[in-house]
């Protein structure tokens, strides 16, 4: 009975938040994935610092190609520079890191959730305050900044970007605190929603993680040097050792070489994005103890546990499904094989002139390999189920080169939800599990056969025997529709439409 009127609780909640998400548009995404969220570096105590930070960003390069940044300060000084595109087409030269100098600095890969692609929104952010400067950097999205954005408009604040960032800047400027990392803190106390930040102000490294830890940050050391990061992956580039994670609602105040740490937010169970563990992440990454490799095979392995057919080969959609795959062969015994091959050299800036190039669709990234799939029975294994156009393609695509049937299996649950604290996710209307049944779905895509990783074993390939319905372990509302913060930006009847009169267009 106390199960029922949970189930009965749960699905009122689902289908009043549904409503909401039906009345407001999120970021529309015009990638059939998820894309990733942004990237931030930090580091203390080097000579060489804007060239580590440059160096972190390349690791990190993975979560955000749209534009990167990189400010330093040399105890006097502030040096920025901001830029369109790839680490590696801006800060792989000499010329370009000497302008920086300094022992201490931040950097920023930007994939835009909120904001348009201009480059004045590209981060870190500087602004001069009373007190002293700051510069900023943030990877995650705020869901109440453009009330507080209002709000402060109303009472005379100038806005430069339209970036929820700037909102954490002005905040910090009317902050009626003291000491810079004061300000910081009582302007953390303010914003809601999911974030990791990097701050340097008055020759002090400040990192921050929201109070559930949705979004990712680390420590390391290299040297006599403290570094902030996303991912571990950004210390191994550099030879930095991993000294642990920023906790959820920590703040941490880098300061002559010695770490502070203040927690100025109640106590509350960490819930990371759980996209972090199945897709996000850099594979080497280490999370809470285990790389994230290690975690998408086992998403495979409990995959497997569920199968109900006997494939001939398995073949993963590459490179997202690849270690899911591999666990899911080694648990059934089946071969594994890369019955698609992989163009890297084809990215997001791949220009598609005309009509007949775009009809080439996903043969622009993948081919078939005709060896391992032709008159066999095929299990494709990817890691999510998006809008489901992809995998049509590529289903088609199997069909077309001899496969005798295809099964699809995805390493997680169906996605209905989409996502307001970082990543840019389609509406709910493009969700192809919000709209459609199982069946409609397979029927979508083309495939003989289509199944998801239950919640359950999800939490079971995590390394949690089960979920914990009134303490959940990871922020999983993509799957469930529990949001563990209130998304109040997209909820209100008088949400800014537009936040500025300047054109995307322009140069600023």
């Amino acid at each position: 009975m106390k199960k029922l009127i949970k189930n009965n609780k749960t699905k009122k909640y689902k289908a009043q938040f549904s409503n909401y998400l039906k009345k407001f548009e999120v970021h529309k995404s015009h990638f059939p994935r998820f894309n990733e969220e942004c990237g931030v570096f930090g580091i203390s105590g080097s000579e060489d610092a804007a060239a580590l930070t440059a160096l972190g960003l390349h690791a990190l390069q993975h979560r955000g190609q749209e534009g990167c940044g990189i400010v330093s300060f040399d105890g006097n000084s502030y040096h920025s520079e901001r830029k369109f595109g790839l680490v590696g087409d801006n800060f792989t030269k000499q010329k370009s890191l000497e302008k920086l100098t300094g022992t201490i600095a931040i950097g920023h890969n930007r994939y835009s959730t909120t904001g348009g692609e201009t480059i004045r929104n590209i981060q870190p952010f500087y602004a001069d305050l009373h007190g002293g400067a700051i510069s900023i950097a943030h990877n995650g999205n705020l869901t109440n900044a453009l009330l507080l954005r209002e709000t402060m408009v109303r009472e005379g604040a100038i806005f430069q970007t339209t970036s929820d960032t700037e909102t954490i800047v002005q905040l910090v400027a009317k902050s009626k605190k003291q000491n810079i990392e004061d300000k910081v803190i009582d302007s953390l106390m303010q914003i809601q929603g999911g974030y990791a930040l990097t701050i340097i102000a008055n020759g002090l490294l400040i990192g921050a993680r929201d109070p559930l830890g949705i979004r990712p940050l680390v420590i390391g050391k290299f040297e006599d040097a403290y570094i902030l990061a996303s991912e571990t992956c950004a210390l191994d580039i550099i030879g930095a050792s991993f000294v642990r994670e920023v906790e959820n609602g920590e703040v941490v105040i880098i300061r002559n070489g010695e770490i502070e740490t203040r927690r100025p937010f109640p106590n509350n169970n960490k819930r990371p994005c759980v996209f972090e563990y199945i897709y996000f992440s850099r594979p080497d990454s280490i999370l809470n103890g285990k790389t994230a490799y290690e975690y998408r095979k086992n998403l495979g392995v409990f995959l497997a546990k569920e199968s109900d057919i006997k494939p001939d080969v398995i073949v993963p959609v590459p490179d997202s499904g690849v270690p899911a795959a591999l666990g899911y062969s080694q648990e059934t015994n089946i071969p594994f094989e890369l019955g698609l091959i992989r163009n890297h050299y084809v990215g997001r800036t791949f220009i598609e002139p005309t009509q007949q190039i775009r009809s080439l669709g996903v043969k622009l990234k993948l081919n078939p390999n005709l060896s391992s799939i032709k008159n066999k029975i095929v299990l494709l294994v990817d890691d999510s189920l998006v809008r489901g156009t992809t995998s049509f393609k590529i289903i088609k695509m199997l069909y077309d080169s001899g496969a005798k049937e295809v099964h699809m299996r995805i390493a997680s649950p169906q996605i209905k939800f989409p996502d307001f604290y970082g990543v840019d996710t389609p509406t709910q209307a493009e969700l192809l599990a919000a709209n459609k049944n199982l069946e409609e779905m397979c029927d979508h895509i083309g495939a003989k056969s289509l199944n998801f990783l239950s919640i359950d074993n999800l939490y079971k390939a995590l390394g949690h025997n089960q979920r914990n319905e009134k303490n959940p372990q990871f922020t999983d509302h993509y799957f469930t529709g529990e949001y563990p913060v209130r998304p109040i930006d997209y909820l209100n009847d008088n949400k800014i439409k537009k936040l500025s009169s300047l054109s995307l267009a322009s140069n600023h």
